[in-house]
């Protein structure tokens, strides 16, 4: 598998892999053992990335990685499409999600796009907008439905992003989420962070 480290936020590291035939769970065993080993400075061997856990109820199963039979004190964040997979791992109170797809979108992808945001209007500009632009705007709103702990109970029309697209908020939760894009190879790929919300 060809691995490349993405240039993540400073607390968060990231990796993006892709091989044909592949399959994601093993891709993202290798990258999480790789993002592991590299800040812990120990070899991948001693790292166990054999167990998962929902990363929120019923959804989206993250790996546990384990040294030493002890679960490392860390959150790891995956995403993968067709014959790629992206891993983040960050400190774990903070909030990340992570998308990966296409930088050119098939019909029924742009169909569930138009279907489903809250940018479409008479008057909108993204009337207009290319296909690599919706992909972009899509995979910005996936990542911030799996940064919120609510996951897949926040609709993507719910999703608000501000205009330069580095900022993005959810009903009824207080802070909001920045937005990065670590585009690679062909993939566009969105990180999502923020804070936990406090009352």
């Amino acid at each position: 598998m060809e691995s490349t480290k993405l240039d993540a936020p400073k607390g968060i590291e990231a990796r993006v892999g892709w091989a044909p035939g592949s399959q994601a769970s093993d891709r993202v065993r290798q990258l999480t053992k790789e993002i592991l080993a590299d800040r812990l400075q120990i070899d991948e061997t001693f790292i166990d990335v054999s167990r998962q856990a929902p990363a929120q109820f019923g959804h989206h199963p993250q790996p546990i990685a384990v040294v030493d039979g002890l679960p490392v004190p860390l959150s790891v964040r995956t995403a993968s499409f067709r014959t790629a997979s992206v891993v983040a791992v960050a400190e774990p109170d903070l909030l990340v999600g992570l998308d990966i797809r296409d930088h050119r979108p098939d019909e029924a992808a742009l169909h569930e796009i138009r279907g489903h945001s809250h940018l479409w209007d008479d008057d909108s500009l993204w009337n207009k907008a290319t296909p690599e632009q919706l992909a972009l705007h899509w995979s910005r709103v996936q990542a911030v439905r799996q940064a919120d702990p609510r996951g897949i109970s926040v609709r993507p029309e719910q999703v608000r992003l501000d205009p330069p697209f580095a900022k993005a908020w959810t009903p009824d939760r207080k802070g909001d989420y920045r937005l990065v894009d670590l585009s690679r190879n062909g993939f566009v790929i969105t990180l999502a962070y923020g804070e936990p919300a406090t009352e």
